[in-house]
């Protein structure tokens, strides 16, 4: 145990040094990294997910359109919630994968920011300790992947979990698909100190904005639908700590669903490639804002007291979009 947690030190401070980033000690065991927002006191993000299909299924014209929305709203950073390579991951740290779904996809001026990327079930089926290298930073500076890690900005506090590890099935019911669980296993304490250190990260944080970014479905009416083990073991931390917003992929759509019982909203932005499955889960309507099943992205704007998410399909035409102040008015 100790040998694991010296490498993953070495491997963390390896990222730092690399990216050039901003790592700040917390009591939280989760790597802390900081990210400036813009002179005018507000942040702007795109987020896409399920993506990485060497420009195939539409990828290529889901990152023209990203480009060109992005050159409008400049954005600080683009997140992306996992699959990030088709069909089943790296295979190491020289796959030609890896620029030919994201170097050579990615190519417009505004996306040349940073990516915070979580992993997804099908990076999994790879070398899973590819993605998180920091040799791939060297290959395109953009690039970074981490199991689980906070992202602190002045207007909002980023949450990213590594959601794969809570789905039984990848263990006890993999059929034909082979999962690298080294860093994992054993997978009860690897669950358990996520949740913790989550837990404890929520409860420090002071920020009025607080986004959980996964890569599973927690509420979805697509394919997946609801991740049973996510519902039972996140969802009452993100109640608990009342979290604002739940952004995941897994679901190759584009989809809003609120909250019956708290202010949680669930966003999934998963049409960055592959898509149009055509299944369409019975839903509340009161809860169901959006559902597309197709191509597109979706991004958000903060600031100290306002949030401002937009969905765009694969023509730039925008689907839905969705506000909520807070804290202004009270004070």
């Amino acid at each position: 145990m100790a040998s694991k947690n010296l490498q993953n030190i070495i491997l963390l401070y390896k990222i730092i040094l690399i990216c050039g980033l901003c790592l700040v000690y917390s009591k939280a065991e989760l790597p802390r990294f900081e990210h400036p927002i813009k002179p005018d006191g507000s942040l702007s993000i795109l987020v896409v997910g399920d993506w990485g299909r060497r420009g195939a299924y539409n990828q290529t014209e889901v990152a023209a359109q990203m480009a060109k929305i992005g050159g409008q709203m400049d954005p600080d950073f683009i997140i992306s919630t996992g699959d990030n390579f088709y069909e089943d991951g790296l295979t190491g740290i020289q796959d030609p994968a890896f620029e030919e779904s994201f170097s050579n996809i990615y190519l417009g001026p505004s996306l040349q920011k940073q990516w915070y990327s979580v992993l997804g079930n099908h990076d999994y089926r790879g070398d899973v300790l590819a993605q998180l290298d920091p040799i791939l930073r060297q290959k395109d500076s953009k690039w970074l992947c981490l199991r689980s890690f906070i992202l602190n900005t002045d207007v909002a506090e980023f949450f990213f979990i590594d959601t794969t590890p809570f789905v039984d099935k990848y263990f006890f019911r993999p059929e034909d698909d082979k999962y690298d669980w080294r860093g994992v296993l054993p997978r009860e304490e690897y669950l358990s100190n996520q949740l913790k250190d989550l837990d404890t990260a929520l409860k420090e944080s002071s920020s009025n904005w607080k986004i959980v970014v996964g890569h599973h479905t927690l509420k979805s009416a697509g394919d997946h639908g609801i991740t049973v083990e996510l519902e039972e073991r996140l969802l009452p931390v993100l109640q608990e700590n009342n979290v604002d917003l739940y952004v995941n992929g897994h679901d190759h759509c584009l989809e809003h669903i609120s909250s019956p019982d708290s202010p949680l909203q669930f966003l999934t932005s998963g049409g960055g490639s592959k898509a149009w499955r055509g299944n369409v889960q019975p839903w509340s309507p009161e809860e169901l804002k959006l559902y597309y099943d197709g191509q597109g992205f979706m991004t958000m704007k903060l600031t100290k007291y306002d949030v401002y998410v937009q969905f765009y399909d694969i023509f730039g035409d925008i689907l839905h979009q969705w506000s909520r102040s807070k804290g202004f008015y009270s004070t």
